[in-house]
């Protein structure tokens, strides 16, 4: 008797006699991050980030928006859409931290359902910080398994970090980020606008993420920051002489090293730098800690790990701790015991499939990766940043 063959398509044919079969695809991901300032002051409709307009004159959008971004912006937006003829909606959310459940993506899953948006010519704009473009994310990878989405951030971190990678999450128990996809939206848009009317501290949390980019990937950017981290704060990045450098400088690190590995196929990730210990600081002092400021305090304690491991010399570490002082940014908080930062090491080795893989600065704008960081390194640390603190 002849084998019977199945033929799928001209470059696969199943053996239907086998059984055991390998299926094998791919997915292509590619979608545009676009730095426009002032984008919602502009009179023209962009496709080809908001994606087309219907043939029959009913185009809209369902706009997921941070209610402080609301409060400051959303007649702006509301305006943009409108004289373009494209009807919103607009479902305002309280998004941070202690409301970063699987709740709030239900709220968002049903407004979509509400509204029947369709499947794929109806895309989602989220307008917030990194906690609501995390919420939108997920609860458009969630609808009929993929929509799409645009993601608009407003914040700090959320331009440099959180709004322009593919992962979407939200806190499960007291695991921050426990559950989540990998997820590409259609398209980021940045505008530093936003940055405009964030408060102080947020700005300094924003500028957490842009120092972590800067001490274990590039140099040039640490310059930048050392020669003008006094003033960048007070300006908010709108027209220092070093602003869009810094920006553009972060943007760019950032996105060469999660290009590579978008879906984490490789756990030593350089921008895991300041994200062993923080995940655990901050949940555990929620609402205290803002993300960045548990980001810094992580960094800091492995800049004191790797300075006693001679990766940093005496003046590198000055000139590091110099720039954390200009930038206002925490180097130590109560909630850092010992047994805490046991565990936090701990559950990221975990997360990271058995090996510590922790991102260490040797030098500044380079890093490495250990995986051997002792209990008594980080006694040792915390001593020398309580001293530090003071």
């Amino acid at each position: 008797m002849q084998p019977l063959l199945l033929k799928i398509r001209k470059d696969k044919v199943f053996d239907a006699n086998s059984s055991t079969w390998k299926v094998s695809s791919s997915l292509p991901i590619e979608y545009a991050v676009v730095e426009r300032s002032g984008f919602f002051f502009q009179p023209d409709y962009d496709e080809s980030i908001f994606g087309q307009k219907s043939d029959d004159g009913m185009t809209r959008r369902l706009i997921v928006i941070d209610h402080i971004v609301a409060k400051y912006f959303g007649d702006t937006i509301k305006s943009y859409f409108s004289r373009n003829d494209i009807h919103v909606e607009f479902l305002t959310l309280t998004a941070d931290e202690e409301l970063k459940v699987a709740d709030t993506v239900f709220s968002v899953l049903n407004k979509i359902i509400d509204l029947k948006l369709q499947r794929r010519s109806e895309p989602i704009i989220a307008i917030g910080g990194g906690v609501l473009l995390d919420i939108v994310g997920l609860a458009a990878s969630l609808y009929r398994r993929g929509t799409p989405y645009v993601r608009v951030p407003t914040t700090l971190v959320g331009l440099i970090d959180a709004g322009i990678g593919i992962k979407t999450g939200v806190n499960y128990d007291t695991h921050k980020n426990r559950i989540g996809t990998y997820y590409s939206p259609k398209s980021v848009l940045l505008d530093a606008t936003f940055l405009s009317t964030l408060d102080e501290r947020h700005l300094r949390n924003g500028m957490a993420e842009i120092l972590k980019m800067a001490l274990i990937k590039d140099a040039d950017l640490f310059s930048l920051l050392e020669e003008s981290a006094h003033q960048i704060v007070d300006d908010k990045l709108q027209s220092h002489p070093h602003s869009q450098a810094i920006m553009r400088h972060s943007i760019q690190s950032m996105l060469e090293e999660l290009e590579k590995n978008l879906w984490e196929k490789d756990l030593e990730r350089l921008v895991d730098f300041g994200h062993t210990f923080s995940p655990t600081i901050e949940m555990k002092a929620l609402p205290e800690l803002l993300h960045g400021e548990a980001v810094a305090i992580d960094m800091a304690i492995c800049i004191i790990i790797a300075h006693g491991r001679k990766l940093l010399t005496n003046d590198e570490m000055d000139r590091i701790f110099q720039v954390y002082k200009a930038l206002g940014l925490p180097i130590f908080h109560s909630s850092c015991e010992i047994k805490v930062l046991c565990d936090a090491l701990d559950d990221a080795t975990s997360h990271r499939d058995g090996l510590q893989r922790v991102p260490l600065p040797k030098g500044i704008g380079e890093g490495i990766f250990v995986h051997d960081i002792s209990e008594q390194e980080i006694k040792d640390a915390v001593m020398v940043l309580k001293e530090k603190a003071l």
